[in-house]
């Protein structure tokens, strides 16, 4: 299975008056940028079959630019695995369980960097996860715990795909 781990675009850095944090909506430069860093990646993540993603407001509109930039048709599902305090171990769970070749995981940091950092078996993510980083890693689900092998890196404004190290 490949899975891509994305965090959310540039949200707003206040809560709407009256509102939650859930709430908080990108910037507009925060879409702008997204939808041309998620159009650079057409290649790399083709054959998408399903993107997941946290119910907050950023990450619902991160998850339909990633549906946008990428043609794609399928299903767009949030899930409570994703929320912003979620445990490692329940977007695990939330892995095993999926029957597809391809997934997108729309999320929060720490737990995207966090994620990352297990499946690939590393202490800690050596990039900065900033908004809108991309980690495409190829999973093998024949035995839990999940294990990875990256396959890519990409951050918005850095203009190609990265090795972590």
């Amino acid at each position: 299975m490949k899975v891509y781990l994305i965090r959310h675009g540039e949200a707003d850095a206040e809560v709407p008056e009256g509102l939650s944090d859930g709430e908080r909506t990108l910037t507009t430069k925060g879409r702008l940028s997204l939808l041309a860093h998620f159009s650079s990646l057409v290649v790399h993540m083709a054959k998408l079959e399903l993107i997941l993603f946290s119910p907050l407001a950023r990450c619902v509109q991160s998850a339909q630019l990633l549906s946008t930039a990428l043609h794609y048709e399928g299903a767009l599902r949030t899930h409570k695995a994703l929320m912003p305090d979620m445990p490692v171990g329940a977007i695990e769970s939330l892995l095993a369980e999926c029957n597809t070749k391809a997934l997108a995981l729309v999320g929060h940091q720490p737990a995207m960097g966090a994620l990352a950092s297990y499946l690939l078996g590393l202490e800690h993510f050596p990039r900065p996860f900033v908004p809108g980083t991309v980690v495409g890693i190829q999973l093998e689900l024949a035995e839990l715990p999940l294990h990875g092998n990256l396959l890519f890196c990409a951050q918005p404004g850095q203009g190609n795909i990265n090795k972590l190290f």
